[in-house]
């Protein structure tokens, strides 16, 4: 990858005025295009989908922990660290934020969005700047303002757009950084590099597709010169800093839902093999739309023009670009083609997921537009430059507002609002799960949790009966349903039998209904009288089955995902731990108590407390292998493969001894360093996995 980047004494100084207008152009160009999002909002009628939805709930959540939302309050560090399982939480946290200023209705809480908008325009800007002068700078970030892709990403609330922005930021120091001296190589250019790596991966962890390989080029070449070598640790330690909290309290989750949504996902979606010819040219045949043909042909044809001009001279460029081109361009080429690359070979395509590339692309392009308006003006004029640059982006903007046009949604969705609202009027603060049939774009349970909770809201819904199985659990457990007539969705086959099961109970009644698309009503429903019964006795007799080992414990996972479904705020959390406290104080050494505080400290992601607890039930029935064990694994879980392995090796040689017990003692060893003893982990792992098969019945 190239390694320089224009010095800013390239850059001419000018006067304050023209800085300042320079400046203010930038604001006109962010004004303008935040008021055509502003617009294009109040015009379109759409309600939040499956994705936009959970994002504005994180948001939310994160809104509420802070403070700083209506409904909540601050739950201690691993609380707020419980609110971001998957993707970490830094945009969550930046919206949520910006929620308590503009409101939490979707339309409002968009204008976060001009905030991240804001930032991406702002690198782009000075980036350009730095490689060819102010104008060039303006031009960047108009091309990035116009192009139809990322114009959609303002109005749509993912994390498309931060991505994108703390992405361009991270790049964009880290190439000043790794510039050559005098410029580059600078201590606080080194921190500020860092923070924003951090930044953009606390947005998301898919930012590595776009940061991988030019961090990995900057600091090795980073570490091969004296100045610099003692800055790359101290980044590295810089973001691993900021990245290790989230992370370790997180990982399990990260993995698993980094898996379904990469690996699963592009599986389910029929994806094209990451080295097939179909994946590698999957996002170059999105570009005309995603840029624009009035963007993308211009610069296209002028950079296909300097080629063609400059023949003779291409085998030497490809050899050593860094040589042939100007301060700069080398790296700005090198993150592009690393960014188009990495997130092509990802398994799972979306037409968004090259969106932080877009940006580079553009002032690739942007190069091209530059080139053309000196050809002009040196023919014709300045004069006549700026006229066809001006009817150029005004040409831009139109195809891009026609586009936009198109994409709107002019009538209004799914009921959801006035579903939200006639729960509210009947739950009012009351924690309430709801039961959500129907799954459609508008009428999810993502959306109408949206609309439950603005304004303090306490009000969740949950998904489930799309396996038959699970019908009677729905039956005896919920105790407000929403459903619908007609074609209900995903699955449709089990979830209108379940419907027609739901409305042929008499435990059930129909509460309100309304028009939905199709001929088709939407329909709350509730339990008749009473309360569904609770889960907190089956709890507390899972937990005490998890003595019995694995069988017990297939049994805790094949049941708790539905239970946590059908009670969406965990009520039954606090209700079975003042039950076994209570106990505990009665008498210290109570099983039920001891087991059922264990596994709520297990599934409420608190190692600390539950290897305690683990460790007294150990205590208490120092001949059963299983406290033991359990104690073992949340010790690796937690990053403590040493205590793991000093737990096992106090415990009775009968319990050391047993199959899964050895293997676990072997394993954390390894983990531990004690690499000698990997032989001894291959031979006690399959006895292990052979004990735990004999347990569950899977032989």
């Amino acid at each position: 990858m190239p390694d320089s980047l224009g010095p800013r004494a390239s850059v001419p100084v000018t006067k304050p005025r023209l800085e300042r207008l320079w400046w203010l152009l930038l604001a006109a160009i962010w004004a303008l295009a935040s008021g055509a999002d502003r617009l294009w909002l109040r015009l379109d009628q759409r309600l939040p989908s499956w994705d936009q939805a959970d994002y504005l709930n994180s948001a939310v959540d994160h809104g509420r922990a802070l403070g700083l939302l209506a409904g909540g309050g601050w739950p201690g560090w691993d609380g707020l660290l419980d609110l971001s399982p998957k993707i970490p939480p830094l945009a969550s946290l930046v919206n949520g934020s910006v929620m308590a200023l503009s409101g939490d209705l979707p339309d409002q809480a968009m204008g976060v969005q001009i905030a991240w908008h804001g930032l991406l325009l702002f690198v782009v800007a000075l980036w350009g700047r730095q490689l060819l002068g102010r104008g060039f700078g303006l031009l960047c970030a108009a091309l990035v303002a116009l192009a139809p892709a990322l114009a959609a990403q303002r109005v749509d609330f993912t994390l498309d757009l931060p991505l994108t922005a703390c992405s361009m930021l991270a790049l964009w120091r880290l190439g000043l950084w790794q510039a050559p001296a005098p410029r580059g190589g600078r201590w606080h250019q080194a921190l500020a590099a860092a923070v924003a790596l951090a930044a953009a991966l606390l947005v998301k962890q898919s930012a590595l597709l776009v940061l991988a390989l030019p961090a990995l080029w900057a600091a090795g070449r980073g570490l091969q010169q004296s100045g610099r070598r003692a800055q790359v640790p101290v980044a590295v330690a810089i973001v691993l800093a900021l990245l290790l909290p989230w992370l370790h309290h997180n990982w399990i989750t990260t993995l698993g839902g980094t898996n379904r949504a990469v690996v699963e996902s592009a599986r389910a979606e029929g994806d094209p093999s990451s080295l097939s010819l179909a994946s590698l040219l999957w996002y170059g045949r999105l570009w005309p739309g995603q840029l624009g043909p009035v963007i993308l042909l211009p610069g296209l044809a002028a950079g296909l023009g300097s080629a063609w001009r400059h023949l003779r001279q291409l085998p030497a460029w490809l050899r050593r670009p860094g040589r042939h081109l100007p301060p700069g361009w080398p790296w700005l080429i090198g993150c592009c083609l690393s960014g188009w690359l990495c997130t092509t070979l990802s398994p799972n395509k979306d037409a968004r997921y090259i969106a932080p590339v877009l940006p580079l692309l553009l002032m690739l392009l942007a190069r091209g537009w530059w080139q053309i308006g000196l050809a002009v003006q040196r023919r014709c004029g300045r004069r006549c430059a700026a006229a066809l640059l001006g009817a150029g982006l005004l040409a831009g903007g139109a195809a891009t507002a026609q586009v936009r046009g198109a994409d709107q949604q002019r009538q209004p969705g799914a009921p959801v609002p006035d579903l939200a609202a006639r729960l509210r009027q009947e739950v009012g603060s009351t924690p309430t799960t709801v039961v959500m049939l129907p799954s459609s774009p508008e009428l999810n349970e993502h959306t109408l949790t949206t609309y439950g909770r603005l304004g303090g809201g306490r009000i969740v819904a949950r998904r489930l009966g799309k396996r038959r199985q699970d019908h009677a659990l729905v039956l005896e457990r919920s105790d407000w349903l929403v459903l619908a007539t007609g074609d209900q969705g995903s699955r449709r086959a089990e979830i209108r039998e379940l419907s027609q099961r739901v409305r042929r109970d008499g435990r059930f009644e129909r509460v309100a209904s309304w028009p939905w698309s199709e001929g088709r009503r939407v329909e709350l429903w509730r339990r008749r009288s009473g309360q569904a019964s609770r889960f907190d006795a089956d709890f507390i007799a899972l937990a005490g089955g998890m003595a019995r080992g694995p069988e017990g414990l297939a049994r805790v996972f094949g049941r708790i995902g539905n239970e946590h479904l059908l009670d969406g705020h965990f009520l039954y959390q606090q209700r079975v731990r003042s039950w076994a406290e209570a106990r505990l104080q009665r008498d210290p050494r109570d099983a039920q108590a001891l087991w059922s505080l264990a596994l709520l400290a297990t599934l409420q992601n608190r190692p600390a407390q539950a290897v305690a607890l683990y460790d007294r039930l150990g205590q208490r029935d120092p001949t059963n292998p299983w406290p033991r064990a359990y104690g073992a694994v949340v010790r690796l879980a937690d990053w403590n493969p040493t205590g793991a392995q000093r737990t096992l090796a106090e415990a009775p040689a009968s319990v050391r001894n047993e199959p899964v017990n050895r293997a676990l003692g072997d394993l954390s060893a390894v983990l531990s360093g004690r690499l000698n003893r990997a032989g001894a982990l291959g031979r006690s792992l399959p006895p292990a996995i052979e004990a735990v098969k004999g347990q569950l019945g899977t032989r």
